[in-house]
């Protein structure tokens, strides 16, 4: 049977994305159902409000006809309780209703009798005796029709669209008619209702106005809650990502003094193991050659050659014991260490070497002691290979909590953004960035023809981190190593 792989382990990062979404999604849906709730209740309020607006518009619209309808059958009742139906009579009641005018000439009275021929119409003469029967308004609605079929009924109120004088446009109006049985007339009269129209309208813009802001209202707090969401994760990740920076570095520096470590230990058993045991066959050779010379009165060429080479065989043992790890750093301190390596350095390439220490001189962390003399070897050694100078200048300076080293040469200089891009040609620059980042300073090149300086700057919170003691990072136990009695 094959074997079932193994589901992938999820990292740290695949699990803040997917608690990203479980807080993101359900908040976006919750929101949006908030949004539209309250956009459903909102309309619903509008329109309940335009509703209550327009009753209440209408129910004093119709009080108003009542009373002007009231107003003119006051007048005209006299001559309808008297029992006179002649056209004289009749005349006077007509006469009677075109002299009412009120609202700027848009309110006026008219009559028909009960076949629809036209009675009384102010504002349209021509229209006075003709049977306007299948008179129909826009909306195609038999306007005296409707309106005589009230008057029967005695009284009532009808809505249809009519030319309004002063706009001379059509415009909603609410009729009212009562009817004079007798004579078999409709009298009445009617009130537009654009301004009515116009209220609703202003209400329902309103309306939808605060719809849209509370609306608006919602995205921003939905945009906050997700700023806010998105700011505690990146907050998250800039902790985390600081966090693994901050190993990082401390696992660098670790890196560094298991080096420096090794190194010192190589140096020891070179200069204490290979060291003495060269100088035992050197002096082994010494008594060898004199007895010889004394028996024989010469050496024999080999021998010597033996001897000249056990001696350059010694002395490489020495420099590369002093390069691993010179004993100076740690005996005399970093200036003694730095001025005998530049002095070493101007007798082996020739060199003027100049060194100037500025401030209060103080201990330093031994990464920090470490960090800067491996700086100084290498830009020694650079210079030695490249430069191509006639003086080196180094300063060590003390300012405040802070130290800074300065290896300047006069050489032709070169191009040191290629160079720190080129990583076969780079590669001891970056290695100098990379030590003296790992103890939390800063590295700069700064080179042109006749000046080149190597300037490496440690702050005072990277010297006083590095002076307390470290905490070891050790790699994760597996379970059986955790526990080894388990099998």
């Amino acid at each position: 049977m094959s074997a079932v792989p193994a589901a992938d382990p999820i990292g740290p990062r695949r699990l803040r994305r997917r608690i990203l979404l479980l807080a993101v999604m359900p908040l976006l849906a919750a929101v949006a159902v908030i949004a539209l709730a309250v956009r459903s209740q909102a309309q619903d309020l509008a329109r309940q409000e335009r509703a209550l607006v327009e009753t209440a518009y209408l129910a004093s619209k119709e009080a108003e006809l009542r009373h002007h309808v009231e107003m003119a059958m006051n007048m005209i009742r006299p001559l309808y309780d008297s029992g006179r139906d002649d056209e004289a009579t009749r005349q006077e009641a007509i006469r009677i209703l075109n002299a009412f005018d009120y609202d700027n000439g848009d309110g006026y009275f008219f009559a028909y009798d009960y076949s629809g021929r036209c009675l009384v119409l102010p504002h349209q003469p021509e229209l006075v005796g003709q049977n306007l029967w299948e008179v129909r308004d826009r909306d195609g609605q038999p306007v005296v029709q409707a309106l005589i079929a009230k008057a029967r009924e005695g009284e009532g109120y009808f809505r249809y669209v009519w030319n309004k004088p002063s706009a001379r446009e059509v415009a909603p109006k609410l009729g009212y008619v009562v009817g004079l049985q007798r004579w078999g007339w409709m009298v009445g009269t009617g009130i537009y209702l654009d301004d009515v129209q116009a209220t609703l309208d202003a209400l329902e813009r309103q309306g939808r106005a605060n719809i849209d802001k509370t609306t608006g209202w919602i995205a921003i707090i939905a945009l906050m809650a997700l700023a806010l969401v998105g700011g505690s994760t990146l907050a998250m990740n800039l902790g985390d990502h600081r966090a693994a920076d901050a190993q990082l570095q401390q696992l660098a520096r670790q890196v560094v003094q298991s080096q420096e470590s090794e190194r010192a230990h190589l140096s020891r058993e070179l200069h204490d193991g290979t060291g003495q045991t060269l100088v035992s066959i050197k002096l082994l050779l010494d008594s060898s050659m004199e007895q010889l010379r004394g028996e024989h009165g010469r050496v024999p060429v080999a021998l010597e050659r033996a001897r000249g080479r056990i001696e350059e065989a010694l002395a490489e043992v020495r420099d590369i014991s002093h390069r691993l790890r010179p004993v100076v750093l740690d005996t005399l301190g970093l200036p003694s260490a730095l001025r005998h390596l530049g002095e070493e350095f101007a007798e082996h390439a020739q060199m003027a070497f100049f060194m100037r220490i500025g401030g209060r001189e103080r201990d330093l962390p031994e990464a920090v002691n470490t960090v800067l003399f491996r700086i100084t070897q290498e830009a020694l050694t650079n210079i030695e290979k490249h430069a191509e100078a006639s003086r080196v200048d180094l300063r060590l300076i003390y300012l405040g909590g802070e130290v800074r080293l300065t290896v300047a040469d006069d050489g032709h200089g070169f191009d040191a953004e290629r160079i720190q891009s080129d990583p076969r040609r780079g590669i001891g620059l970056l290695n100098m960035h990379e030590r003296v980042e790992a103890i939390g300073g800063v590295l700069r090149v700064q080179s042109r023809p006749g000046s080149t300086r190597v300037v490496a700057q440690i702050g005072a919170d990277a010297i006083r981190r590095l002076a307390s003691p470290a905490p070891v990072l050790h790699p994760p136990s597996s379970r059986s190593d955790a526990h080894p009695d388990r099998r």
